[in-house]
């Protein structure tokens, strides 16, 4: 089976763009690849979230997770922080990457531009990210467009360290979802559905109720063109309500088009589809409010599974680059550090 490799930041409830953009993936994709799966704690201090925020959220995105679909049976599935890998494979890859290239990233410059007060994590997350992604030996990485430059770095970073060192990681590829990579704002469908959105009907949260999931649906921004086609450019309001459904039934959005005479009816469809959508998951995570003693242990057993495959690949990135290892066995010649002249003879 393939590694596949995902993982969301606690910096706000899941929206319908990261359900049916990423989580709705992940859960079909736990079926037939060998997965990981996590919540990226660490990412979300680059962000300005209070701590008592961030423990809260951080819980919440793990019983949302659960809710969605993921199975800890069939996936590796863990919070970012604890595994202490991560952190300890980022130095190395920092000390491999150049400041220019962390530079030239498209998100730190449209996240710090105007603050008076950025962040060094800001600078260098890039660099988490790709000790994320090669500490598992991943094959592919589900990444949407604005994520792209991000895996692009990942891949740059362990060419660079294999060519240094020798062998040592894994070059991952990226897998570009066919429907529902990108969800757009109901209000603005020129701009990706977001968290931190500043319409906050353009947003549709998977534990609205039905009757605000259909209020929003139904304010949602058309075509100044009462035709229903798939164009993103020429239709984008047409468009994410097309996507949105068909990312929804698994059906293409261009054929979906064809459905619908007017703006009601598509409208009507793809509220009830979103409410169907959700109410298992709304159900299930009930449940797991009642349970989370099942929540913890859960994450518990996942990154003690999670730390296996990652500190023998840390251990093996160390030895590449040359760091002391005490438990080399000096009386072999293939693994002793010791110059040449002080080996056991």
């Amino acid at each position: 089976m393939a590694k596949v490799l995902s993982a969301i930041q606690p910096s706000g409830d899941i929206h319908l763009g990261n359900y049916l953009g990423a989580v709705k993936q992940w859960v079909s994709s736990q079926e037939k690849n060998d997965t990981y799966f996590f919540i990226v704690d660490l990412h979300a201090l680059t962000l300005d979230i209070s701590p008592d925020k961030l423990r809260t959220s951080t819980l919440k995105t793990a019983m949302s997770l659960l809710a969605a679909g993921i199975d800890p049976e069939k996936c590796t599935f863990f919070i970012q922080s604890h595994v202490p890998e991560h952190t300890g494979l980022t130095w190395l890859l920092e000390c491999t990457a150049s400041y220019g290239e962390l530079l030239r990233m498209t998100q730190f410059k449209d996240k710090g531009k105007g603050q008076d007060f950025v962040r060094a994590g800001l600078l260098t997350y890039p660099v988490l990210m790709a000790s994320d992604i090669l500490l598992y030996d991943i094959d592919f990485v589900p990444v949407g467009d604005d994520q792209r430059q991000h895996l692009e770095l990942a891949r740059n970073l362990a060419m660079r360290f294999n060519n240094r060192y020798g062998e040592t990681f894994v070059i991952p590829e990226a897998k570009i979802p066919e429907l529902g990579a990108r969800i757009m704002d109901l209000q603005t469908p020129t701009a990706k559905m977001s968290k931190s959105t500043a319409t906050p009907l353009g947003t549709i949260g998977i534990f609205d109720a039905p009757e605000e999931i259909e209020k929003k649906i139904k304010r949602a921004v058309t075509d100044s063109n009462t035709s229903i086609m798939y164009d993103r450019v020429e239709y984008p309001g047409a468009s994410n309500l097309l996507e949105i459904l068909g990312a929804i039934l698994g059906k293409d959005p261009d054929r979906l088009a064809g459905e619908f005479s007017g703006y009601g009816q598509l409208k009507k469809t793809v509220a009830e589809a979103v409410v169907e959508e959700l109410k298992p998951i709304q159900i299930r995570y009930k449940e797991m409010l009642q349970n989370r003693d099942y929540v913890v242990s859960m994450l518990q057993v996942g990154s003690k599974k999670a730390r296996v495959t990652a500190a023998q690949t840390l251990k093996r990135a160390q030895r590449a680059i040359g760091l002391f290892d005490v438990s080399a066995d000096f009386t072999d010649p293939q693994t002793s550090v010791l110059p040449t002249e002080d080996k056991p003879r």
